[in-house]
């Protein structure tokens, strides 16, 4: 599926998955069903005993799988990392409210349980994916009842997280910076992002982070930058913000011949500063 080399389900015994074209290239592959998650591996020539989970974005209601999945996957195998895209399930009626996390969190467990990731395993997650990611180095809602994990003894906390242009709390009731800015449908995914407000819910001493945001983001208000790097410093973390004055919301990695494309390169040198690249 989509050129990688593993499918994992994370659930069931076979994964299951709608594209919006089944003749795309999985480079800009988008994923607007998922009745079974998974996550896709793609594998480094030279591993560095390192893995990262890929979380595109897509508004809880579709998945970039290509330009923000399968794109940034190639780019972290040619790091060294073992990369795995994951395809989670968006909250509707189908699937309620907590299925996104709760696939995020079994991915997590899954990679460490395959032992591709003994020198750490961290995320990169972009759009609702950096919302997304950023929830795993949160609180899990004590009202919520999490499924049977196939790997319980495994952690969900990432060891870095890499965040870009992601849609943090400005979307839950009471914290939108939009006036009279309406919830968003389905009725489950806006009762997700007001119960998933990573900023308010970091758990102390997160992960070093590094954030990556447009300051012109027409869908993705700059507030939810200042307030992501204001949470980490709040909670005792470290973290890296980048604030590019001009670029597309959704600028990934193919927006070229912007001041914004050198942050993979940007990415990559913090990621060797923290010892997660050597």
């Amino acid at each position: 599926m989509l050129g990688a080399q593993t499918v994992w389900p994370l659930w069931a015994d076979a994964a299951s998955v709608t594209f919006d074209d089944g003749t795309a290239a999985p480079d800009v592959a988008i994923v607007t069903a998922v009745n079974q998650p998974a996550v896709l591996g793609f594998h480094p020539l030279v591993p560095n005993g390192r893995a990262m989970l890929v979380i595109g974005g897509g508004g809880y209601t579709a998945l970039m799988a290509g330009r923000e999945g399968v794109q940034v996957a190639r780019w972290l195998t040619g790091l060294g990392y073992h990369a795995f895209v994951l395809l989670h399930r968006f909250p509707n009626a189908a699937n309620g409210v907590a299925a996104p996390l709760d696939d995020a969190r079994e991915a997590m467990r899954l990679i460490r349980a395959h032992g591709l990731a003994s020198a750490g395993l961290g995320v990169v997650g972009l759009s609702s994916g950096g919302h997304l990611a950023a929830c795993l180095a949160a609180a899990y809602p004590d009202d919520w009842t999490p499924p049977v994990s196939r790997h319980p003894d495994q952690a969900t906390r990432p060891d870095v997280l890499v965040i870009g242009y992601a849609p943090v709390s400005t979307n839950a009731a009471g914290r939108t910076i939009v006036a009279d800015k309406p919830p968003l449908p389905p009725v489950e995914k806006q009762a997700m992002y007001d119960r998933l407000q990573p900023d308010a819910q970091l758990l102390p001493s997160p992960p070093p982070a590094f954030i990556v945001y447009a300051g012109n983001d027409p869908v993705v208000p700059i507030e939810n930058a200042r307030r992501l790097y204001a949470a980490w410093q709040a909670t005792g973390g470290a973290a890296d913000l980048h604030i590019f004055a001009d670029a597309p919301h959704g600028f990934a990695l193919d927006t070229r011949g912007q001041p914004v494309a050198l942050w993979p390169m940007l990415c990559a040198a913090w990621l060797r500063q923290t010892g997660f690249l050597d």
